[in-house]
């Protein structure tokens, strides 16, 4: 943990589960403030600038999806969505809405610990290693500290925080079949699940914004039975 530790915003109804995850993030360094709804998120978010909020899907009055949809829409805090659903759709959705990372209830404390510790890395800017952390591809200059993405006479692409690792992932491993696999380990330090298709749905998204910027580039190509490619030629710049 850096000096200052990190502070967790955490939203959740159930005060049991609010209690145990507060004990246990205090335990590990963390400072953790708990609401119970929206409302209340808004309060605290008034006097406290969380570096994570961790979001549960089911709330009182207003939804996680709504919270989440209004957090991103005019802030980069990064957020992990908690969910009691098994259905893959509101994990799509969430993500969708900008969440970073999303973790199905029950679950561990450890696993919880793991995936806040892997989001915060990422959102700091040291997942990745190379001395020059700022690359050129197509008609793009992604910097890796900085966490931007610039277009060549277009203006900076707007990713979401996971939109923005992907291509962090992509732009370093160019030209090379990434299996889905890999892909959700690098970016989010886990495997795929059976049938979890996050990271076809943030591909698609991904590739719609760098299309945009640059039609007809074709730059993220599905590999049949292996995975994707990124087919651009990428080089470190100063």
């Amino acid at each position: 943990m850096n000096a200052h530790p990190a502070t967790i915003l955490m939203v959740e109804d159930d005060p049991e589960i609010s209690r145990l995850v507060a004990d246990f993030m205090r335990r590990e360094g963390f400072e953790v403030a708990c609401v119970g709804d929206g409302k209340a998120m808004d309060a605290m978010l008034q006097r406290l600038r969380p570096d994570i909020v961790i979001l549960d899907l089911m709330l009182p009055g207003e939804d996680g999806l709504s919270i989440c949809r209004r957090l991103r829409a005019d802030d980069s805090v990064p957020i992990l969505m908690l969910t009691a659903k098994s259905d893959e759709i509101d994990r799509v959705v969430g993500l969708e809405m900008g969440a970073d990372d999303y973790l199905a209830k029950p679950f561990g404390p450890r696993e919880l610990l793991a995936r806040v510790r892997a989001i915060l890395r990422r959102s700091n800017g040291i997942i990745a290693k190379p001395l020059v952390r700022r690359f050129a591809f197509d008609r793009f200059v992604i910097d890796l500290d900085a966490r931007s993405v610039e277009a060549i006479e277009a203006e900076a692409l707007q990713l979401t925080s996971a939109e923005f690792d992907l291509l962090g992932c992509f732009v370093q491993r160019p030209r090379r079949v990434l299996t889905r696999d890999q892909i959700l380990d690098w970016t989010r330090g886990r495997s795929a699940e059976p049938f979890d298709h996050t990271v076809d749905m943030l591909i698609s998204r991904l590739r719609r914004k760098l299309d945009g910027a640059s039609p007809g580039s074709n730059l993220i190509t599905t590999v049949r039975n292996g995975g994707y490619l990124f087919t651009a030629t990428v080089r470190q710049v100063s």
